[in-house]
C-alpha cells in the first residue's frame, strides 16, 4: 500500500548522526560536589599591591575541611548517619562564620536525604542574607533549587537556575542551561504566561519569551527566533539556542520525502493504522499552520514481506527519512542492516541490543516503553518525601524489566526497598499484599504470645511501620482495582500509592473509583493536551490504539524536526508522550506528567 502527500520541504540529509553527549541533561540542578578546600596564599608585603584572588568557587580556608570534605563524600553517597558522625566531631567553639555556614548547609542535606523536606528547605532560607561567600552561596542555592525541582516547583527551580548560572564556572554553564530549559518545557503554558507578565528581571523574562515560542507552531519558531536572537545576543540561552531550536534557523535546501512504514494488513494492522492516523492528523495540523510542506508516502510493511524489503522500497522511491517500523522484530531487522544509507525514526526500542556500528544512518528508537514511567514515579514520589518503598509486581519479563527501571532510578535518588512482592494472579492477590506489608510477621509474633500465656489473644495485626510509598506496578486496570483495596484493608490506606499509566485505560470508567488516591505518569495527550489533534482522530475504543495515535503524533513532531537530534543531550521535545529528550544510545526519552485518581478520574497533580 502507498499513500502519496505531495508537497515540497527543506531537505534533511542523511543524518549519520555522530553524537558527544554529556550525559548531564538531569543533573545541572543537583547539589554540586563540594571539592577540597584550597588554602589562601598569604600576602606577602614586598610583593607588588595585588591581593591574592581566590577562585570564588573554592570554599574558604577551614580548620575543618578534611571533615567536611569527608561528610560531602558519604552524602554524596547518601550515607547521612555517617556524615552526621562525622560533622559532630566538629566543635562548636572555635567555628569560624563561614564555618558555621557550611555546617548549616551540610545539615539540610542531611535533612533531606532524610525525607525532611521542609526542614531543608527552612535551614536554606535561614542562609539567605547578605555576607555569604560566593562558593558557600552556590552550592546553598543549588541544593535549594533541586529541592524546588524535585518537589515540582519548576518556575522557581527555573528562576533559581538562572540566578544559579551568573555564578557558575563555564564547565557546569551548558548541564545548567540544559536544566532550567527542562524545567520551563514542564511547565503549563498559561502559568509561564503568567510568569512572563510578572517577571520584573529582564533576563529571566526573556528565558519565558523563548519557552513560549518554542510552543509556537514550527513555522512561527522559524520566523520569530532569528528575531528573539538579535534582541538578546548576550543571553545565556542564545548561544547555542536551548533544546536543540538552533537547527531550525538554517534548515538545508532541498525537499524532504518521508517514508513511513508501518504494518496495515496483518495482526498488527490496527495498532499500524492507530499510528498511522495521529502521525497524519499532525501532519495535516502543521501544514494547516503554515509549516513548510513534505512529501509522505505511507507502506504497508505486510504487503512487502519484511521491514528490509520495505525499506528498500522507500529507498527506491527516494525517500530521506523513515519513520517506522512498529515491532521489535522489524526494528533489530533494520538495525542489523550494513548498508542503511537514509536515518530512521524506528518506532519502538531494542531490549539490550547495540545500534549497529558507524558509517551508517542513524536509527533513533522511539518507543512508549514503561521503564521510561517507572523511573518516573521513582523521581515523583522520591521528591514528594517518600525514603522506604515496597514494590508490588506481576510475575513474568514485563514486571520484571519494569521494577529493574524503578529500582534503579529510586536507590540511585537515595531510596530503600523494605521488600518486594511478585505475584501471579487474582488468587494470590491477599497474600500478596500481606506478605508485603510483613502482615503474616505480626500474626506470628502474636501466636507466640499466645503461646506464652498458653491462651488466644485478641489483637489487630500491624503492618510494618517503615514505609512510606508502595510503588503498584500492575499490568492493567483490574490488577490494580483488585489490590489498591486490599491495601487499605491490611491497614495501608494512609500510604501514598504509585503506579505507571498501565492501570488507566485512557477512557473514564466509573469503576476505576477503587484507585481514587493513586499517583501515576501520564502522557500530555490524555490529560487534556492537544484537544484539536484529539478531536480529528476517531480514537479507538481502548488503551492502545488512543495511546497509538499520540505516538504518531509525535513521530511526526520529531521526523518534521529531526535535525534537532544533532544537539545531542540538548534536544528536547514537548510532545504529545511526554517531554521527549535522546540518551547516548539514541534512544527517545519520554518524561511524563505526574497525575492522580479522583473520583474515578485521572486529573493533572
Amino acid at each position: 500500500m502507498r499513500q502519496n502527500l505531495t508537497s515540497r520541504f527543506p531537505r534533511v540529509a542523511q543524518l549519520g548522526i555522530s553524537l558527544v553527549l554529556l550525559g548531564l541533561w538531569g543533573c545541572g540542578s543537583e547539589p554540586v560536589k563540594t571539592p577540597e578546600p584550597e588554602p589562601t596564599p598569604p600576602v606577602v608585603e614586598q610583593q607588588p599591591p595585588v591581593a591574592p584572588v581566590r577562585d570564588t568557587l573554592t570554599l574558604p580556608p577551614s580548620a575543618y575541611s578534611a571533615q567536611f570534605l569527608k561528610a560531602d563524600e558519604l552524602l554524596a553517597a547518601n550515607q547521612w548517619m555517617a556524615a552526621s558522625e562525622v560533622l559532630a566531631t566538629i566543635p562548636v567553639t572555635g567555628r569560624s562564620p563561614s564555618d558555621g555556614v557550611y555546617m548549616v548547609y551540610m545539615q539540610a542535606r542531611i535533612d533531606y536525604i532524610r525525607g525532611e523536606q521542609g526542614q531543608a528547605l527552612a535551614l536554606l532560607d535561614s542562609l539567605n542574607y547578605a555576607g555569604i561567600d560566593p562558593a558557600q552561596r552556590y552550592r546553598i542555592l543549588n541544593l535549594r533549587r533541586y529541592i524546588l525541582q524535585m518537589s515540582g516547583d519548576y518556575i522557581e527551580s527555573a528562576r533559581l537556575g538562572d540566578e544559579v548560572l551568573r555564578l557558575a564556572p563555564a564547565a557546569d554553564a551548558p548541564a545548567l542551561k540544559r536544566s532550567i530549559w527542562r524545567d520551563l518545557q514542564r511547565i503549563d503554558t498559561g502559568q509561564l504566561q503568567e510568569a512572563a507578565v510578572a517577571a520584573a528581571d529582564r533576563r529571566w523574562q526573556d528565558w519565558l519569551e523563548l519557552a513560549l515560542l518554542s510552543r509556537a507552531p514550527l513555522a512561527t519558531q522559524m520566523q520569530s527566533l532569528p528575531q528573539w536572537l538579535q534582541n538578546n545576543p548576550q543571553h545565556p540561552a542564545a548561544n547555542p539556542l536551548p533544546g536543540g531550536l538552533g537547527y531550525l534557523l538554517n534548515p538545508p535546501p532541498g525537499s524532504q520525502k518521508v517514508a513511513l512504514i508501518l504494518p496495515l494488513s496483518g495482526r498488527l494492522a490496527p495498532a499500524g493504522r492507530a499510528v498511522r492516523d495521529g502521525y497524519l492528523a499532525n501532519y495535516y495540523a502543521s501544514r494547516d499552520s503554515g509549516a513548510p510542506p513534505i512529501e509522505v508516502s505511507v507502506l504497508d510493511q505486510d504487503s512487502f514481506g519484511s521491514a528490509s524489503a520495505a525499506y528498500d522500497a522507500a529507498l527506491a522511491q527516494g525517500a530521506s527519512i523513515v519513520v517506522g517500523p512498529l515491532s521489535k522484530q522489524a526494528v533489530a531487522e533494520l538495525n542489523s542492516r550494513a548498508d542503511r544509507t537514509i536515518p530512521v525514526l524506528a518506532l519502538n526500542r531494542l531490549d539490550g541490543e547495540e545500534v549497529t556500528a558507524p558509517g551508517n544512518s542513524a536509527l533513533v528508537q522511539f518507543a512508549l516503553a514503561p521503564e521510561d514511567e517507572a523511573r518516573d514515579i521513582a523521581t515523583l514520589a522520591f521528591g514528594q518525601g517518600a525514603r522506604t518503598a515496597l514494590i508490588m509486581r506481576p510475575a513474568g519479563e514485563w514486571g520484571s524489566k519494569v521494577a529493574e527501571a524503578l529500582i534503579e532510578r529510586w536507590q540511585a535518588l537515595g531510596g530503600n526497598i523494605a521488600n518486594s512482592v511478585t505475584y501471579n494472579g487474582r488468587e494470590d492477590y491477599s497474600d500478596s499484599v500481606k506478605d508485603a506489608l510483613g502482615i503474616p510477621a505480626s500474626e506470628q509474633r502474636a501466636q507466640e504470645v499466645g503461646g506464652i500465656f498458653g491462651s488466644r489473644l485478641e489483637f489487630n495485626a500491624r503492618r510494618r511501620q517503615d514505609v512510606d510509598a508502595i510503588f503498584l506496578l500492575s499490568s492493567n486496570g483490574a490488577e490494580a482495582r483488585s489490590l489498591k483495596p486490599l491495601l487499605a484493608f491490611h491497614y495501608a490506606a494512609s500510604v501514598p500509592v504509585y503506579a505507571i499509566s498501565s492501570i488507566y485505560s485512557g477512557i473514564t470508567d466509573p469503576r476505576d473509583r477503587d484507585l481514587d488516591g493513586v499517583r501515576l505518569v501520564e502522557m500530555p495527550w490524555l490529560l487534556g493536551g492537544s484537544a484539536e489533534l484529539r478531536n480529528t482522530l476517531a480514537a479507538g475504543s481502548t488503551d492502545s490504539y488512543t495511546r497509538l495515535n499520540a505516538l504518531g503524533a509525535d513521530a511526526f513532531l520529531v521526523q518534521s524536526q529531526f535535525l534537532r537530534l544533532q544537539a545531542g543531550a540538548d534536544a528536547l521535545f514537548l510532545g504529545n508522550t511526554g517531554l521527549l529528550s535522546m540518551d547516548p544510545q539514541l534512544q527517545i526519552e519520554r518524561e511524563l506528567t505526574p497525575a492522580e485518581f479522583d473520583d474515578g478520574e485521572v486529573t493533572r497533580q
